[in-house]
């Protein structure tokens, strides 16, 4: 009777981590245009600027990653943003001035970087590399530079066919 096939891959510990799951569901994003704080959309006064945010349920933004940004060109002091900022930080899951469209990135890379090594300590892990969602080489270059000083190996791909990226040299 011939040898059984065996399954290697099955037999090791290997964790699989997909770069999709650190981006924010598109339903939790939420932007703040700032040119409705500014009058007549052009320009901010500081007294109507402060009732407005007084009066302004920030309980909307509960658990929500909110952009602040300003589809006009109008010149924003910072504090401005800071005073938003602060009324929303007791309630939105995290806060980027950015445009739209890039803060979706933003929320990624801090996701990435709220990862413990010390939680995959001598893991075997596999970064998953394809999927329906287009991922910059960046994202994986910055998951390898979090993970690669606990990780007791670094693949990328699927677990049936991975490329080895980093093994970690055990001294004795």
């Amino acid at each position: 009777m011939p040898d059984p096939i065996i399954n290697k891959v099955a037999q090791k510990a290997i964790v699989t981590i997909d770069l999709a799951d650190f981006f924010p569901k598109e339903e939790d994003i939420v932007a703040i245009d700032m040119k409705d704080y500014l009058f007549k959309g052009l320009i901010l006064r500081e007294a109507d600027f402060r009732d407005q945010v007084k009066n302004t349920d920030w309980s909307i933004y509960q658990d929500k990653y909110v952009v602040l940004h300003s589809s006009v060109d109008a010149i924003i002091p910072m504090w401005a943003y800071m005073v938003i900022s602060a009324e929303l930080t007791p309630y939105a899951k995290d806060i980027a001035n950015s445009t739209p469209a890039h803060a979706v990135e933003i929320f990624m890379y801090r996701a990435i970087d709220k990862i413990n090594p010390a939680d995959y300590e001598g893991q075997r892990i596999v970064i998953k590399g394809c999927g329906d969602r287009q991922i910059d080489a960046a994202a994986f270059v910055s998951i390898t530079q979090r993970l690669a000083t606990s990780a007791r190996a670094l693949m990328y791909g699927e677990p049936c066919s991975m490329v080895p990226v980093y093994k970690r040299v055990v001294s004795q």
